[in-house]
């Protein structure tokens, strides 16, 4: 077997967001389960009208949960059981937003129709190949780095490369974690921050010592 030395390389680029995912929702409460459904549905029929006005396609909105709960009310001296008070209905759509200078307005439309429920909002790059292989090349040159390093540390010879193995590395997501309110009427639209986002690769590579 070949004596090998093998060095990870990381490289990565930071851009722009170009589109963000919302997830929006209504929670309705009311004495029974129909009655819950029922102004649910309608809430929600007004909070995708609105998507739809605000130029949401509707392959950009995707039902991501739906529950129906019962509310109980507890007897404080555990004397009697929980008895079912009233329902719980709660339904949130995935929500992408292709043009990010709408986003603030997006949530603020959704908001004034209905919705009371934003769970987060996360940025990303719609098309990141190209700022992906601008950071493969990075990381490439990083492991080449470390190997000239070690080998003049370690006085051996590099010799010809043997593999080549790459990775995702997954940066933390910039996220806003929120509870939404009604209001009836909002002085602007919703601020949004964007900042930037980190595309990463790793790459490990394995040279032959001569």
């Amino acid at each position: 077997m070949p004596r090998l030395i093998s060095l990870n390389g990381h490289g990565e680029v930071k851009a722009k967001p170009d589109m963000a995912v919302v997830n929006v929702g209504v929670m309705t409460q009311a004495p029974t389960a129909r009655e819950a459904l029922t102004q649910n549905t309608a809430a929600m029929e007004k909070v995708f009208a609105s998507l739809k006005a605000s130029g949401i396609e509707a392959k950009d909105i995707q039902t991501s949960n739906f529950m129906i709960n019962p509310r109980y009310q507890y007897d404080q001296n555990n004397a009697q059981p929980p008895r079912v008070i009233g329902y719980d209905v709660s339904n949130t759509v995935t929500v992408s937003v292709k043009k990010l200078d709408t986003l603030g307005a997006v949530l603020d439309k959704v908001v004034g129709e209905g919705s009371n429920q934003i769970n987060g909002v996360m940025f990303a790059i719609a098309d990141d190949e190209k700022l992906k292989d601008e950071a493969r090349k990075l990381a490439v040159a990083d492991a080449e780095r470390k190997a000239k390093l070690y080998a003049e540390a370690t006085r051996i010879s590099l010799g010809q490369i043997m593999s080549v193995s790459e990775g995702n590395y997954q940066p933390p997501q910039p996220v806003y974690y929120g509870k939404a309110v009604r209001a009836d009427a909002a002085p602007s639209a919703v601020p949004i921050a964007e900042g930037e986002q980190t595309v990463a690769i790793d790459v490990n590579i394995a040279w032959e010592i001569k």
